[in-house]
Protein backbone atom coordinates (compact mmCIF):
# COMPACT_ATOMS: atom_id res chain seq x y z
CA UNK A 1 0.00 0.00 0.00
CA UNK A 2 1.01 3.69 -0.91
CA UNK A 3 -0.66 7.34 0.02
CA UNK A 4 -1.12 6.51 3.62
CA UNK A 5 -1.36 9.42 6.21
CA UNK A 6 1.83 9.04 8.47
CA UNK A 7 -1.01 8.47 11.53
CA UNK A 8 -2.29 4.92 9.91
CA UNK A 9 1.27 3.65 9.02
CA UNK A 10 1.23 1.21 11.67
CA UNK A 11 0.39 -2.72 12.44
CA UNK A 12 -2.49 -4.50 14.29
CA UNK A 13 -4.70 -7.34 14.90
CA UNK A 14 -8.39 -8.17 14.78
CA UNK A 15 -10.92 -11.65 16.20
CA UNK A 16 -10.25 -15.11 15.68
CA UNK A 17 -10.48 -17.40 17.78
CA UNK A 18 -12.69 -17.37 21.74
CA UNK A 19 -15.20 -14.86 21.40
CA UNK A 20 -15.44 -12.88 24.74
CA UNK A 21 -18.56 -13.70 26.89
CA UNK A 22 -21.36 -11.19 26.07
CA UNK A 23 -22.23 -10.68 29.86
CA UNK A 24 -20.78 -7.21 31.25
CA UNK A 25 -19.78 -5.88 27.75
CA UNK A 26 -20.67 -3.18 26.75
CA UNK A 27 -22.77 -2.17 23.35
CA UNK A 28 -21.11 -1.20 20.01
CA UNK A 29 -22.91 2.31 20.58
CA UNK A 30 -20.89 2.93 23.67
CA UNK A 31 -17.66 2.69 21.17
CA UNK A 32 -19.07 4.00 17.80
CA UNK A 33 -19.84 7.45 20.34
CA UNK A 34 -16.23 7.80 21.10
CA UNK A 35 -15.73 8.90 17.62
CA UNK A 36 -18.97 10.85 17.37
CA UNK A 37 -19.89 14.26 17.19
CA UNK A 38 -20.75 14.98 20.24
CA UNK A 39 -17.58 16.00 22.20
CA UNK A 40 -19.77 15.23 25.46
CA UNK A 41 -21.12 12.40 24.69
CA UNK A 42 -17.82 10.57 23.30
CA UNK A 43 -15.75 11.51 26.66
CA UNK A 44 -19.10 10.08 28.38
CA UNK A 45 -18.21 6.71 26.65
CA UNK A 46 -14.65 6.51 27.33
CA UNK A 47 -15.41 6.93 31.14
CA UNK A 48 -17.95 4.33 30.65
CA UNK A 49 -15.59 1.44 29.02
CA UNK A 50 -12.79 2.66 31.40
CA UNK A 51 -15.10 1.78 34.41
CA UNK A 52 -16.51 -1.23 32.73
CA UNK A 53 -12.73 -2.24 31.32
CA UNK A 54 -12.57 -5.70 29.37
CA UNK A 55 -9.94 -6.80 27.26
CA UNK A 56 -12.26 -6.63 23.93
CA UNK A 57 -12.30 -2.61 24.63
CA UNK A 58 -8.88 -2.54 23.34
CA UNK A 59 -8.50 -3.59 20.17
CA UNK A 60 -11.16 -0.90 19.40
CA UNK A 61 -10.24 1.51 21.15
CA UNK A 62 -6.39 1.39 19.43
CA UNK A 63 -7.81 1.53 16.19
CA UNK A 64 -9.55 4.20 16.78
CA UNK A 65 -6.88 6.68 17.59
CA UNK A 66 -6.47 7.97 14.38
CA UNK A 67 -10.10 8.66 14.23
CA UNK A 68 -10.36 11.02 17.44
CA UNK A 69 -13.02 14.11 16.80
CA UNK A 70 -10.72 16.42 18.87
CA UNK A 71 -7.93 16.72 21.05
CA UNK A 72 -9.58 16.28 23.99
CA UNK A 73 -11.43 13.10 23.12
CA UNK A 74 -8.04 11.82 21.66
CA UNK A 75 -6.13 12.76 24.71
CA UNK A 76 -8.63 10.82 26.92
CA UNK A 77 -8.44 7.98 24.69
CA UNK A 78 -5.12 7.92 24.79
CA UNK A 79 -5.07 8.03 29.06
CA UNK A 80 -7.57 5.38 28.81
CA UNK A 81 -5.16 2.67 26.84
CA UNK A 82 -2.11 3.86 28.74
CA UNK A 83 -3.87 2.90 31.85
CA UNK A 84 -5.04 -0.54 30.58
CA UNK A 85 -1.32 -0.97 28.53
CA UNK A 86 1.09 -0.14 31.15
CA UNK A 87 2.64 1.61 28.22
CA UNK A 88 3.18 4.78 27.04
CA UNK A 89 1.73 5.66 23.67
CA UNK A 90 4.84 8.67 22.74
CA UNK A 91 2.82 8.69 18.91
CA UNK A 92 4.38 5.13 18.45
CA UNK A 93 0.99 3.24 17.94
CA UNK A 94 3.26 -0.23 17.18
CA UNK A 95 3.79 -0.31 21.22
CA UNK A 96 -0.07 -0.49 22.34
CA UNK A 97 -0.48 -3.16 19.20
CA UNK A 98 2.53 -5.34 20.23
CA UNK A 99 1.02 -5.29 23.74
CA UNK A 100 -2.56 -6.41 22.01
CA UNK A 101 -1.00 -9.19 19.96
CA UNK A 102 1.22 -10.39 22.54
CA UNK A 103 -2.30 -10.78 25.37
CA UNK A 104 -4.46 -13.53 25.12
CA UNK A 105 -7.19 -13.17 22.16
CA UNK A 106 -10.17 -11.31 23.50
CA UNK A 107 -12.42 -10.69 21.13
CA UNK A 108 -15.85 -8.23 21.73
CA UNK A 109 -18.74 -10.17 19.36
CA UNK A 110 -19.71 -6.79 17.29
CA UNK A 111 -15.37 -6.40 16.46
CA UNK A 112 -16.26 -7.05 12.89
CA UNK A 113 -19.08 -5.06 12.62
CA UNK A 114 -17.10 -2.22 14.44
CA UNK A 115 -14.61 -2.16 11.87
CA UNK A 116 -17.36 -1.92 9.00
CA UNK A 117 -18.41 0.73 10.90
CA UNK A 118 -15.24 2.07 11.46
CA UNK A 119 -13.88 2.23 7.41
CA UNK A 120 -17.23 2.76 5.78
CA UNK A 121 -17.00 6.42 5.96
CA UNK A 122 -13.88 6.03 3.71
CA UNK A 123 -15.17 3.76 1.19
CA UNK A 124 -18.69 2.60 1.93
CA UNK A 125 -17.36 -0.28 0.32
CA UNK A 126 -15.55 -1.54 2.86
CA UNK A 127 -18.36 -2.53 5.01
CA UNK A 128 -19.33 -5.62 2.57
CA UNK A 129 -15.87 -7.38 4.07
CA UNK A 130 -16.59 -6.79 7.82
CA UNK A 131 -20.25 -6.58 7.93
CA UNK A 132 -22.80 -10.15 9.51
CA UNK A 133 -19.77 -11.43 11.35
CA UNK A 134 -17.78 -13.03 8.36
CA UNK A 135 -15.81 -16.52 8.55
CA UNK A 136 -12.19 -15.95 9.02
CA UNK A 137 -8.77 -18.00 9.38
CA UNK A 138 -6.90 -15.14 10.54
CA UNK A 139 -7.13 -12.27 13.53
CA UNK A 140 -9.31 -9.18 12.78
CA UNK A 141 -7.38 -6.73 15.26
CA UNK A 142 -4.54 -7.78 12.30
CA UNK A 143 -6.42 -6.21 9.15
CA UNK A 144 -4.87 -2.60 9.24
CA UNK A 145 -6.10 0.05 6.84
CA UNK A 146 -3.27 0.60 4.10
CA UNK A 147 -4.46 4.16 3.39
CA UNK A 148 -6.09 4.42 0.36
CA UNK A 149 -9.56 3.13 -0.90
CA UNK A 150 -10.64 -0.21 -3.15
CA UNK A 151 -8.42 0.13 -5.87
CA UNK A 152 -7.29 3.09 -4.73
CA UNK A 153 -3.71 1.71 -5.90
CA UNK A 154 -5.16 0.54 -9.36
CA UNK A 155 -4.57 -2.71 -10.97
CA UNK A 156 -3.62 -3.06 -14.49
CA UNK A 157 -6.01 -4.86 -16.56
CA UNK A 158 -5.12 -6.22 -19.56
CA UNK A 159 -2.07 -3.76 -19.83
CA UNK A 160 -0.60 -2.43 -23.17
CA UNK A 161 2.30 -4.07 -24.05
CA UNK A 162 4.84 -3.13 -26.45
CA UNK A 163 7.94 -5.06 -28.22
CA UNK A 164 11.20 -4.85 -26.31
CA UNK A 165 13.19 -2.66 -28.35
CA UNK A 166 10.41 0.15 -28.25
CA UNK A 167 10.99 0.74 -24.65
CA UNK A 168 14.00 2.59 -25.21
CA UNK A 169 13.13 4.39 -21.63
CA UNK A 170 14.25 1.07 -19.91
CA UNK A 171 17.84 1.25 -18.43
CA UNK A 172 19.85 -2.46 -18.70
CA UNK A 173 19.89 -2.18 -14.72
CA UNK A 174 15.85 -1.74 -14.19
CA UNK A 175 14.26 -4.50 -12.80
CA UNK A 176 12.09 -6.42 -14.37
CA UNK A 177 9.52 -9.50 -13.13
CA UNK A 178 9.89 -11.58 -16.31
CA UNK A 179 6.83 -14.12 -16.91
CA UNK A 180 7.29 -16.78 -19.54
CA UNK A 181 4.44 -19.18 -20.19
CA UNK A 182 3.37 -21.63 -22.86
CA UNK A 183 5.41 -19.56 -25.01
CA UNK A 184 4.23 -16.15 -24.17
CA UNK A 185 7.23 -14.10 -22.60
CA UNK A 186 6.62 -10.85 -20.82
CA UNK A 187 8.58 -8.16 -18.57
CA UNK A 188 6.92 -6.09 -16.09
CA UNK A 189 8.90 -3.32 -14.73
CA UNK A 190 8.97 -2.66 -11.10
CA UNK A 191 9.22 0.93 -11.58
CA UNK A 192 5.52 0.77 -13.06
CA UNK A 193 4.24 -2.30 -10.87
CA UNK A 194 5.36 -0.43 -7.70
CA UNK A 195 2.42 2.19 -8.53
CA UNK A 196 -0.34 -0.65 -9.34
CA UNK A 197 0.02 -3.63 -7.48
CA UNK A 198 -1.46 -5.95 -9.89
CA UNK A 199 -2.09 -6.97 -13.08
CA UNK A 200 -4.17 -8.97 -14.63
CA UNK A 201 -4.13 -10.22 -17.97
CA UNK A 202 -4.33 -13.52 -20.41
CA UNK A 203 -0.47 -15.36 -21.34
CA UNK A 204 0.19 -17.82 -22.99
CA UNK A 205 -3.91 -19.24 -22.87
CA UNK A 206 -4.41 -18.68 -18.82
CA UNK A 207 -5.79 -15.82 -17.22
CA UNK A 208 -3.30 -15.08 -15.05
CA UNK A 209 -3.19 -12.25 -12.02
CA UNK A 210 0.17 -10.46 -10.54
CA UNK A 211 -0.04 -9.37 -7.14
CA UNK A 212 2.75 -7.48 -6.07
CA UNK A 213 2.95 -6.10 -2.21
CA UNK A 214 5.63 -3.31 -2.42
CA UNK A 215 5.25 -3.20 1.27
CA UNK A 216 6.57 -6.83 1.69
CA UNK A 217 8.64 -6.68 -1.55
CA UNK A 218 6.62 -9.95 -3.05
CA UNK A 219 5.24 -10.22 -6.57
CA UNK A 220 3.24 -13.36 -6.90
CA UNK A 221 1.96 -15.05 -10.36
CA UNK A 222 -1.10 -16.79 -9.65
CA UNK A 223 -3.52 -18.73 -12.54
CA UNK A 224 -6.63 -17.34 -11.35
CA UNK A 225 -9.11 -19.96 -12.52
CA UNK A 226 -10.13 -22.43 -10.13
CA UNK A 227 -12.54 -25.72 -11.32
CA UNK A 228 -13.77 -23.59 -14.32
CA UNK A 229 -14.49 -20.45 -11.91
CA UNK A 230 -12.59 -17.23 -12.62
CA UNK A 231 -11.73 -15.35 -9.43
CA UNK A 232 -11.75 -11.32 -10.62
CA UNK A 233 -9.59 -10.07 -8.24
CA UNK A 234 -8.66 -6.57 -6.58
CA UNK A 235 -6.86 -4.07 -4.30
CA UNK A 236 -9.08 -4.73 -0.68
CA UNK A 237 -7.05 -1.42 0.57
CA UNK A 238 -6.39 -3.46 3.80
CA UNK A 239 -3.11 -5.20 4.76
CA UNK A 240 -2.40 -8.51 6.97
CA UNK A 241 0.84 -8.29 8.66
CA UNK A 242 2.26 -5.57 6.07
CA UNK A 243 1.28 -8.21 3.51
CA UNK A 244 -1.58 -6.52 0.92
CA UNK A 245 -4.74 -8.54 1.24
CA UNK A 246 -6.78 -8.61 -2.22
CA UNK A 247 -10.50 -9.15 -2.55
CA UNK A 248 -12.61 -11.57 -5.12
CA UNK A 249 -15.48 -8.58 -7.10
CA UNK A 250 -18.03 -11.56 -6.46
CA UNK A 251 -18.18 -12.43 -2.78
CA UNK A 252 -15.80 -9.63 -1.70
CA UNK A 253 -14.37 -11.88 0.36
CA UNK A 254 -10.84 -11.19 1.49
CA UNK A 255 -7.55 -13.20 0.00
CA UNK A 256 -4.20 -13.15 1.17
CA UNK A 257 -1.63 -12.44 -1.49
CA UNK A 258 1.14 -14.77 -0.08
CA UNK A 259 -0.90 -17.90 0.04
CA UNK A 260 -3.59 -16.92 -3.16
CA UNK A 261 -6.88 -18.15 -0.43
CA UNK A 262 -9.50 -16.90 0.97
CA UNK A 263 -9.15 -15.31 4.33
CA UNK A 264 -12.24 -13.40 5.42
CA UNK A 265 -15.56 -13.77 3.74
CA UNK A 266 -17.96 -16.39 2.48
CA UNK A 267 -15.24 -18.02 0.67
CA UNK A 268 -13.10 -19.33 3.63
CA UNK A 269 -13.53 -22.68 4.24
CA UNK A 270 -14.35 -24.02 0.94
CA UNK A 271 -10.68 -25.41 -0.03
CA UNK A 272 -9.91 -22.40 -2.17
CA UNK A 273 -6.31 -21.51 -3.16
CA UNK A 274 -4.91 -20.67 -6.46
CA UNK A 275 -2.14 -21.97 -8.08
CA UNK A 276 1.18 -20.35 -8.17
CA UNK A 277 3.18 -20.05 -11.07
CA UNK A 278 6.76 -19.27 -11.21
CA UNK A 279 8.03 -15.23 -12.10
CA UNK A 280 11.58 -14.16 -12.06
CA UNK A 281 13.16 -11.25 -10.99
CA UNK A 282 16.29 -9.81 -13.18
CA UNK A 283 17.56 -7.05 -14.75
CA UNK A 284 15.90 -5.96 -18.12
CA UNK A 285 19.21 -6.27 -19.66
CA UNK A 286 19.56 -10.09 -18.54
CA UNK A 287 16.17 -10.93 -19.60
CA UNK A 288 15.64 -9.09 -22.84
CA UNK A 289 19.15 -10.73 -23.62
CA UNK A 290 17.86 -13.89 -22.89
CA UNK A 291 14.42 -13.47 -24.63
CA UNK A 292 14.95 -11.01 -27.20
CA UNK A 293 11.24 -11.07 -28.69
CA UNK A 294 9.91 -10.49 -25.06
CA UNK A 295 6.92 -8.15 -25.23
CA UNK A 296 6.96 -5.16 -22.04
CA UNK A 297 4.66 -3.72 -20.46
CA UNK A 298 4.45 -0.09 -21.87
CA UNK A 299 4.26 3.14 -20.16
CA UNK A 300 0.91 3.73 -21.68
CA UNK A 301 -0.85 2.93 -18.60
CA UNK A 302 -3.91 4.92 -18.74
CA UNK A 303 -2.66 6.71 -15.67
CA UNK A 304 -0.60 9.97 -14.69
CA UNK A 305 2.30 8.47 -12.89
CA UNK A 306 6.27 9.11 -12.49
CA UNK A 307 7.16 5.65 -13.58
CA UNK A 308 11.03 6.39 -13.14
CA UNK A 309 13.31 4.04 -11.68
CA UNK A 310 12.79 4.01 -7.84
CA UNK A 311 10.42 7.29 -7.51
CA UNK A 312 7.49 5.18 -6.05
CA UNK A 313 8.30 3.90 -2.55
CA UNK A 314 11.84 5.22 -2.71
CA UNK A 315 11.78 6.63 0.96
CA UNK A 316 10.11 3.01 2.40
CA UNK A 317 13.00 1.56 0.13
CA UNK A 318 16.24 3.28 1.18
CA UNK A 319 15.59 2.53 5.01
CA UNK A 320 14.68 -0.96 6.92
CA UNK A 321 12.01 0.57 9.13
CA UNK A 322 8.65 -0.52 8.40
CA UNK A 323 5.73 1.42 7.76
CA UNK A 324 2.84 -1.07 9.35
CA UNK A 325 4.37 -3.01 12.36
CA UNK A 326 3.95 -6.99 12.27
CA UNK A 327 3.65 -9.17 15.74
CA UNK A 328 6.79 -10.66 15.98
CA UNK A 329 10.08 -9.80 13.78
CA UNK A 330 13.12 -12.24 13.11
CA UNK A 331 16.51 -10.49 13.47
CA UNK A 332 18.52 -13.36 11.24
CA UNK A 333 18.45 -11.20 8.72
CA UNK A 334 17.45 -7.20 8.33
CA UNK A 335 14.14 -6.52 7.81
CA UNK A 336 14.17 -5.76 3.95
CA UNK A 337 16.92 -8.32 3.07
CA UNK A 338 15.26 -10.23 -0.19
CA UNK A 339 14.64 -13.64 0.25
CA UNK A 340 13.80 -16.33 -2.32
CA UNK A 341 10.41 -17.85 -1.11
CA UNK A 342 9.32 -21.20 -1.55
CA UNK A 343 6.03 -22.64 -1.07
CA UNK A 344 5.51 -25.85 -2.82
CA UNK A 345 2.19 -27.96 -2.97
CA UNK A 346 4.49 -30.82 -3.22
CA UNK A 347 5.75 -30.07 0.37
CA UNK A 348 2.42 -28.70 2.56
CA UNK A 349 3.44 -27.30 5.33
CA UNK A 350 7.01 -26.78 5.04
CA UNK A 351 8.13 -23.36 4.03
CA UNK A 352 11.58 -23.04 2.93
CA UNK A 353 13.52 -19.07 2.63
CA UNK A 354 16.97 -18.77 0.82
CA UNK A 355 18.56 -15.21 1.39
CA UNK A 356 19.73 -13.70 -2.22
CA UNK A 357 22.63 -12.83 -0.93
CA UNK A 358 24.01 -16.19 -0.34
CA UNK A 359 22.43 -17.66 -3.95
CA UNK A 360 24.33 -14.61 -5.22
CA UNK A 361 27.80 -16.57 -4.66
CA UNK A 362 26.60 -20.04 -5.32
CA UNK A 363 25.41 -20.45 -9.10
CA UNK A 364 23.69 -23.75 -8.45
CA UNK A 365 22.28 -24.95 -4.77
CA UNK A 366 20.87 -28.16 -4.44
CA UNK A 367 18.20 -27.95 -1.62
CA UNK A 368 14.91 -30.43 -0.34
CA UNK A 369 11.78 -29.42 0.41
CA UNK A 370 9.58 -32.30 2.20
CA UNK A 371 10.60 -35.00 -0.19
CA UNK A 372 11.00 -32.97 -2.88
CA UNK A 373 15.04 -32.34 -4.32
CA UNK A 374 15.83 -29.33 -6.30
CA UNK A 375 18.50 -26.82 -7.49
CA UNK A 376 18.44 -23.48 -7.96
CA UNK A 377 20.12 -21.97 -10.41
CA UNK A 378 21.32 -18.14 -10.55
CA UNK A 379 22.41 -16.15 -13.01
CA UNK A 380 25.41 -13.07 -13.98
CA UNK A 381 22.34 -10.77 -12.61
CA UNK A 382 21.26 -12.38 -9.52
CA UNK A 383 17.68 -13.60 -11.26
CA UNK A 384 17.19 -16.88 -9.42
CA UNK A 385 15.19 -20.10 -11.18
CA UNK A 386 14.28 -23.31 -9.20
CA UNK A 387 13.40 -26.59 -10.74
CA UNK A 388 12.64 -30.04 -9.37
CA UNK A 389 16.14 -32.22 -9.75
CA UNK A 390 15.20 -35.69 -8.90
CA UNK A 391 18.16 -37.83 -8.44
CA UNK A 392 20.39 -35.58 -10.53
CA UNK A 393 22.97 -33.53 -9.12
CA UNK A 394 24.29 -30.44 -11.38
CA UNK A 395 27.62 -29.17 -10.84
CA UNK A 396 27.47 -25.80 -13.27
CA UNK A 397 26.07 -23.93 -15.82
CA UNK A 398 26.75 -21.12 -18.13
CA UNK A 399 24.45 -19.15 -16.36
CA UNK A 400 22.80 -18.96 -20.08
CA UNK A 401 21.73 -21.69 -21.54
CA UNK A 402 23.52 -25.13 -20.50
CA UNK A 403 24.09 -27.09 -16.89
CA UNK A 404 26.36 -29.54 -16.83
CA UNK A 405 25.12 -32.87 -14.35
CA UNK A 406 27.86 -34.09 -12.03
CA UNK A 407 28.32 -37.35 -14.39
CA UNK A 408 29.00 -34.67 -17.46
CA UNK A 409 25.74 -34.97 -18.81
CA UNK A 410 24.54 -31.23 -20.51
CA UNK A 411 20.88 -30.08 -19.71
CA UNK A 412 19.58 -27.30 -21.57
CA UNK A 413 18.25 -24.25 -19.13
CA UNK A 414 14.42 -23.21 -20.66
CA UNK A 415 11.94 -20.93 -18.19
CA UNK A 416 9.47 -24.16 -18.57
CA UNK A 417 12.20 -26.48 -17.35
CA UNK A 418 15.29 -28.33 -17.45
CA UNK A 419 15.89 -31.03 -20.87
CA UNK A 420 18.42 -33.37 -20.35
CA UNK A 421 21.13 -35.59 -22.85
CA UNK A 422 18.38 -38.36 -22.48
CA UNK A 423 15.51 -36.55 -23.14
CA UNK A 424 14.55 -36.06 -19.37
CA UNK A 425 12.59 -33.58 -18.18
CA UNK A 426 13.05 -31.62 -14.96
CA UNK A 427 10.37 -29.09 -14.40
CA UNK A 428 10.46 -25.41 -13.42
CA UNK A 429 9.00 -25.01 -9.85
CA UNK A 430 7.00 -21.58 -8.28
CA UNK A 431 8.99 -19.18 -6.49
CA UNK A 432 9.15 -15.74 -6.04
CA UNK A 433 11.64 -13.09 -4.39
CA UNK A 434 10.03 -11.65 -1.02
CA UNK A 435 11.70 -8.69 1.98
CA UNK A 436 12.46 -11.71 4.81
CA UNK A 437 10.16 -9.61 7.29
CA UNK A 438 6.80 -9.99 5.24
CA UNK A 439 8.21 -13.62 4.73
CA UNK A 440 8.15 -14.05 8.10
CA UNK A 441 5.72 -12.23 9.39
CA UNK A 442 3.24 -14.61 7.34
CA UNK A 443 4.87 -18.09 8.06
CA UNK A 444 7.10 -17.59 11.20
CA UNK A 445 7.57 -21.34 10.64
CA UNK A 446 9.67 -20.93 7.78
CA UNK A 447 13.12 -22.95 7.33
CA UNK A 448 15.53 -20.31 6.70
CA UNK A 449 18.90 -20.97 4.76
CA UNK A 450 21.56 -18.09 4.68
Amino acid sequence: MTNQPAAAQAGAKPPHGPTAPRQGLLPLGTFMAVIGDDETKALAALARIEQNWHESSAAMLIEMVYRAPSRRVLARLIEVVEKASGRAFDGDIDVWYQWLWSAPRAVHPEYAEFKALLYAPIDARFDEYFKGRPKSDIRLDEIRWGGVRRDGIPPLKNPKMIAAREAIWLQDDNIVFGVAINGAVRAFPKRILAWHEMFKDRIGGLELAGVYCTLCGALVLYDVTIGGVQYELGTSGFLYRSNKLMYDHATKSLWSTLTGSPVVGPLVGKGIELKSLYVVTSTWKEWRTRHPNTQVLSLDTGYQRDYGEGVAYRDYFATDRLMFGVPKRDERLPNKAEVLALRLPQAPGEVLAIAVYFLATRAVYHARVGKLNLVVLTDASGANRVYESREVTFASWDKMQTARDSQGGTWRVEESGLSGPGGETLSRLPAHRAFWFGWHAAFPDTRLVK
